[in-house]
């Protein structure tokens, strides 16, 4: 069956789901189309299912989070704000918080309450919801015309925006289809590789720290091709079965480009609070408490369980010694040992695993005042699928809400 609509928006995400209703907000027949039974699955897990929907801040500070391509968006980032996405998720009755970073969240922390915000946005604008999955363009002098779902179904179109996502969550339906679409149009498609992803350590005593996270450490991560610090951070860190996780790990893996094995290091420092000297006095008082235990039975108020077997054998000091024993050399070495536990990097996790894809569509070939195609007339993209990726703190769903809202208003203009 042959249905014909002014602007067909490809993927119900967060930059589809904001193209979609502003398309029909505009007054023109518009759908959207999403391959899974619900629109906004991704949405439902970022942020740890509390949904950190932007980050509070001036332009040329959203354009420094961006590490390629940042440039690229300054006019999308002029038309559709920080700011007009917080005024915008409030006028759909959602109140927004402010939090550490400038990290904006919905007050009730619940990614479901942005999910249902846009769902209703696209509904009340008059955009159909039509559930499928495209698997070609139809394109005929050099202008897009429409699409064909996998089921067989032609959906003819004055215009197509592709927001289809990247590869990482493919349990979500991030699975690439918006390349293979881009690829039809003749758009160069820059290799995606994984941004704010786990990574992999070297070291074996990882694996024996599974599970456990730690908090209010810092990190700092040194390219030791050129000895350069790329990265300091402060938080939470998980050690897992491969590595290390958790939201400083994360952030900091967007800066390891490119990854090589071994060219990166990840020093921990376990008590950031604590100068070295604060640090050796602190292990001066406890060594004087427990005077006659062993160095391993010493160390209860100062790690957490699970780590102290693996602090003691990186150590100097034998397990058995006892603590009247150390000398100070071996106290201090210790001290700087908490202070600086260090990581070497063997490399990303899958890509399936990142929370965003670095690569996708070149963006030398996209318009980036109207998200339009330079190749093909009428063919916007939006959001992840785009050659564009930032760190963590809402700089990645502000890039979906502003590209969505650029391209909805472009591919809808004159309606």
């Amino acid at each position: 069956m042959n249905k014909h609509f002014s602007v067909l928006t490809i993927g119900g995400g967060a930059a589809g789901m904001m193209a979609a209703g502003i398309a029909a907000q505009n007054g023109c027949p518009a759908a959207l189309l999403e391959r899974n039974p619900r629109v906004g699955r991704k949405l439902m897990i970022t942020g740890k299912g509390r949904c950190n929907i932007t980050n509070d801040c001036e332009i040329d500070a959203l354009i420094s989070h961006i590490p390629s391509n940042g440039r690229f968006l300054y006019s999308a980032f002029h038309r559709f704000s920080s700011q007009d996405t917080i005024r915008f998720f409030e006028e759909q009755g959602v109140p927004t918080k402010t939090e550490r970073g400038n990290r904006v969240f919905p007050q009730s922390d619940k990614a479901a309450d942005v999910v249902d915000a846009l769902r209703r946005f696209v509904k009340k604008s008059g955009c159909s919801m039509l559930h499928g999955r495209a698997k070609s363009l139809i394109i005929e002098n050099d202008q897009v015309i429409g699409v064909v779902t996998e089921e067989g179904r032609t959906l003819s179109a004055d215009a197509v925006i592709i927001a289809c996502g990247g590869l990482s969550y493919p349990g979500t339906g991030s699975t690439g289809d918006g390349y293979e679409l881009a690829r039809q149009a003749g758009h160069t498609i820059v290799p995606p590789v994984p941004s704010l992803v786990p990574l992999i350590a070297d070291e074996p005593w990882c694996k024996r720290l599974q599970g456990l996270s730690l908090r209010n450490i810092a990190i700092k991560v040194e390219d030791q091709a050129n000895r350069k610090t790329v990265y300091k951070d402060f938080g939470e860190l998980l050690f897992t079965h491969f590595g290390l996780s958790g939201p400083v790990i994360l952030s900091a893996s967007a800066h390891m480009r490119p990854m090589e094995r071994k060219r990166y290091r990840v020093d921990i420092d376990l008590k950031p609070a604590l100068s070295i000297d604060q640090l050796d006095l602190r292990l001066q008082r406890d060594f004087a408490q427990f005077s006659n235990r062993d160095f391993m039975n010493s160390l209860q108020g100062l790690l957490p369980r699970k780590l102290i077997p693996v602090a003691v054998e990186l150590s100097t000091i034998s397990p058995s010694t006892k603590c009247n024993q150390i000398t100070k050399d071996q106290r201090i070495a210790f001290a700087a040992l908490l202070k600086n536990l260090s990581v070497t990097v063997d490399g990303f996790r899958p890509v399936e695993e990142a929370i965003v894809t670095s690569g996708g569509v070149a963006v030398s070939e996209i318009n980036p005042k109207t998200m339009e195609s330079k190749r093909i007339k009428g063919l916007y993209f939006a959001g992840e699928v785009l050659d564009l990726d930032a760190y963590t703190g809402g700089f990645n769903l502000q890039i979906a809400f502003s590209t969505g809202w650029v391209a909805g208003n472009s591919a809808s203009g004159g309606y």
